[in-house]
């Protein structure tokens, strides 16, 4: 027997159930129904009773859960004991994020935890808002980071960063001497979208919406997998889109954009997102402190148009 059957052993007596157990860990109900199994062949016996509307414990297996759980404190106590005499992080990290902090956040941040934890590797893989949240959920990922909340009961949600949504143009005369709202400019000009899935496209419809808007306004040319491709191809004359103030302002510097903030309702937030009422390894609690110290009172916000 091992401590993930344990755990769910424990889960079934106390929630009466297969599947809120499987909820519960994370886990399908075929499978927690083959841990019990595995359990109760290993010990011989029958511990859990299933009727047609709930579950309980035979005699052996309350006295088998009493075990169990001690068995599972031990082995929390054991991780905080040694958490609290850990100095040198190491191991493997496995993060997820989607398209803007992996790629305009988590860069500076991974730079300062590698001069500070130089035996910690890394293991980051980039996805789109909800396929972070489901890596997460089934634990191929021990943080995320996202920009938008899924309404997922598994997850814990907090905020790390404050950003803005802005329409990005290319860097032409008629840009240049506009003068109006920007909010005119996705009614009248082709529009370059992110895909489905996209924190930055369900951010952009819930902004529209709460702007007393709809996404049938905009004049949609085309769907593009990554803010990257987008922004290239406004800059080469394709259409206007709305991206991350973060994604959007090197290109701003540089010049080959223009960039028009928005009304405060499309103002947005990155979290960090990890499984609810699951420990924390010392090298996530590590991540995550660093990058609450280097972006938590970061704003991004104010005035940068054309």
């Amino acid at each position: 027997m091992n401590f993930k059957q344990l755990e769910v052993f424990v889960s079934v007596v106390k929630n009466h159930s297969f599947s809120r157990a499987a909820e519960e860990t994370f886990l399908s109900q075929p499978t927690v129904s083959s841990y019990i199994q595995a359990l109760e062949n290993e010990c011989g016996t029958r511990l859990l009773i299933r009727s047609t509307k709930e579950v309980y414990p035979t005699r052996a297996g309350t006295e088998f859960f009493r075990y169990a759980r001690a068995l599972l404190q031990m082995q929390e106590n054991a991780r905080l004991s040694v958490k609290n005499c850990v100095i040198n992080i190491c191991g493997t990290l496995e993060i997820a994020a989607s398209t803007v902090p992996a790629q305009y956040v988590l860069p500076a941040v991974l730079a300062r935890m590698a001069a500070r934890y130089p035996d910690l590797l890394y293991s980051l893989r980039e996805y789109d808002s909800a396929e972070v949240v489901r890596r997460v959920v089934g634990m191929e990922a021990e943080i995320g980071l996202v920009g938008t909340c899924a309404d997922d009961s598994h997850c814990t949600y907090e905020p790390l960063l404050h950003d803005q949504l802005v329409v990005i143009t290319p860097n032409c005369e008629k840009f240049r001497n506009f003068i109006g709202n920007p909010l005119e400019l996705l009614k009248e000009e082709p529009f370059l979208s992110r895909e489905q899935g996209s924190g930055t496209r369900r951010e952009l419809e819930s902004a529209l919406e709460r702007g007393g808007l709809s996404v049938s306004c905009l004049r949609t040319r085309a769907q593009m997998d990554g803010t990257e491709i987008i922004k290239r191809s406004v800059a080469k004359g394709m259409g206007i889109s709305v991206v991350s103030k973060l994604a959007a302002e090197d290109d701003v510097q540089a010049g080959r954009l223009l960039m028009f903030p928005l009304e405060a309702f499309f103002d947005r937030q990155f979290y960090f997102v990890y499984r609810k009422n699951w420990p924390l390894s010392p090298a996530a609690e590590a991540f995550m402190e660093t990058a609450r110290k280097m972006l938590g009172d970061l704003s991004v916000c104010g005035d940068n148009g054309g």
